[in-house]
């Protein structure tokens, strides 16, 4: 594990805000694609795009606390991931029937912020026995601090149910109840193994109200380097 990731897991998981060094801070975030600029006495300017954290060390040259939480604050949970990306993609072919045969795609993901970041859109197309388009438009709601995930894909052209969840020590939970083939299902959409340069996407069905679950879609993305 690189630096940068062992500083982006320190930073995520939230346990330990108080030890983080202001230079690290500094140094994750022009990782993550920020511009730093300093300005008169300690403080620095970090931008990206239209957004921008104004930060300053305290004592002993530590983050100020507030300050990780801020850069950690629910609505710049996707700040990591604007930009293209390589997806590899594994689809269970026909779940909850038992089978275990999976399908294999390749293709490009695309994230683009909107609202400063409070929300984003996500278009995806792979090939691989067909082709998939499909589109996760991300909406964050400020008052409960969580995310809804609203998927389409250009065969049905209509918003699904929306995933509503959260991130927790630098993972993604999201769920919601939907019909499959006629059956009620709970559907649970995981995002883990962030780091600055790759991240894991998994989709899972339960029809026993989560006792136990069968995963269906698995992804990885690869960041494409400019």
């Amino acid at each position: 594990m690189s630096r940068a990731e062992k500083l982006f897991d320190k930073l995520t998981a939230g346990r330990n805000d108080a030890n983080l060094s202001f230079d690290d801070l500094c140094t994750l975030l022009t990782k993550l694609g920020y511009t730093a600029r300093k300005t008169k006495g300690s403080h620095i300017i970090l931008r990206r795009g239209p957004s921008f954290l104004n930060l300053q060390p305290s004592t002993g040259g530590k983050a100020k606390v507030y300050q990780v939480r801020q850069v950690r604050e629910g609505q710049h949970d996707f700040d990591w991931e604007f930009g293209n990306w390589h997806t590899h993609l594994w689809r269970l072919k026909q779940p909850l029937s038992g089978s275990n045969e999976w399908v294999e795609y390749d293709g490009t993901t695309v994230v683009r912020k909107i609202w400063d970041g409070r929300a984003n859109m996500v278009e995806l197309e792979v090939d691989g026995p067909t082709h998939i388009e499909a589109l996760n438009l991300r909406l964050y709601n400020p008052e409960t601090h969580k995310w809804s995930l609203n998927f389409a894909n250009s065969k049905a052209g209509t918003l699904g149910t929306p995933a509503v969840g959260e991130f927790k020590n630098g993972q993604g939970e999201f769920y919601d109840q939907e019909n499959f083939n006629g059956r009620p299902v709970l559907v649970r959409f995981i995002i883990s193994d962030v780091k600055p340069e790759s991240c894991k996407f998994e989709q899972s069905f339960s029809t026993d109200g989560g006792k136990t679950w069968e995963v269906n879609w698995i992804a990885i993305d690869t960041r494409v380097k400019e």
